[in-house]
């Protein structure tokens, strides 16, 4: 495994970790106002690069645990005195959360070799490619043996070029690098479905999918719950950044914190409220107006759905 070592306090050039695939972050800080500003970086680093993130250095007591752990580390680093606070984290997020040797971390072993593939007429196999988040379809590709095990043992997505007849890495020359969540092989074992951190767009186009040109559509409703969470909060993001005049969502940003979060109380006390009423539709509604204004404190604090999503998983 490609295991780096970064100090928080440097300066931090991301293309620099961008064939990582678990980095160890470093806080070497000599007071608080450095160690919460080297946790900041760390909550936008794990942003930008999608690999586990393990944090090392200047962990003393449960809040530091929690701190790195909410920035999001995927564990701590303890040193081997530290056994009061090792059981502590155990007691509180879970064994799990504790990394014992970093270098003992091993490269990933696949359940297939590539000798178990049911290869087309020529030798390839093609690749249906995903994000991981919101299970859209990016791209279609294809893979030869040596891009199977360059993207097993590197954790980015490489493939077999058919029209240029060479290997290409994903985002080598573009910085839209893929990093692999999952590959998954489907019944007849032809065929791997990739789901992904999709760096950028997937598409040489510049759109986030390959798959954008309407062919036939019929009417219907976004059931994905994550993708409808991120639509409505993309447009919150964008009334921040681009006003809109008659706006409701830039009249709680000009009025601030404060506004923002006794709306959330209101709107909390309504679904309360709500709750005791026999009628399920408008508990419905007040926890859709609660959830609108959780954005709006997201969007105002620049936390993310995916900040969320994440925290959520690890509990």
């Amino acid at each position: 495994m490609n295991l780096k070592t970064l100090i928080l306090s440097e300066e931090i050039r991301v293309e620099d970790f961008r064939d990582a695939q678990a980095i160890v972050a470093v806080d070497d800080s000599a007071d608080d106002a450095a160690h919460d500003a080297n946790i900041d970086k760390l909550i936008h680093l794990t942003r930008e690069i999608p690999v586990p993130f393990f944090a090392r250095g200047n962990i003393k007591t449960l809040e530091d645990v929690k701190k790195f752990l909410y920035a999001g580390a995927k564990k701590v680093i303890l040193l081997p005195e530290q056994e009061k606070l090792r059981a502590e984290t155990a007691a509180r997020f879970g064994e799990d959360k504790v990394l014992e040797d970093p270098e003992a971390l091993n490269d990933p072993v696949p359940a297939f070799s590539w000798q178990d593939f049911k290869l087309g007429p020529d030798g390839l196999v093609p690749v249906v490619v995903q994000d991981y988040r919101t299970d859209q379809v990016l791209m279609v590709a294809y893979m030869n043996e040596e891009a199977y095990n360059r993207t097993v043992s590197t954790g980015r997505m490489t493939y077999w070029s058919r029209s240029r007849k060479e290997i290409w890495e994903k985002g080598a020359t573009s910085g839209h690098y893929q990093y692999v969540k999952s590959l998954t092989l489907d019944c007849d074992q032809d065929t791997i479905l990739a789901k992904v951190a999709q760096i950028g767009a997937a598409c040489h186009t510049g759109h986030t999918s390959c798959f954008y040109q309407p062919i036939l559509t019929d009417e219907y409703e976004e059931a994905n719950p994550y993708k409808v969470f991120e639509d409505v909060y993309q447009v919150i993001l964008d009334r921040k950044r681009h006003p809109k005049e008659g706006s409701y969502t830039n009249y709680l940003f000009d009025k601030g914190i404060d506004k923002i979060c006794k709306k959330i109380g209101e709107e909390a006390t309504e679904i309360v409220i709500a709750a005791k009423n026999p009628n399920p539709e408008e508990i419905k509604y007040e926890i859709s107006d609660f959830l609108y204004h959780a954005m709006v404190l997201m969007a105002e604090k620049q936390v993310t759905w995916q900040d969320i999503t994440a925290e959520l998983a690890n509990r």
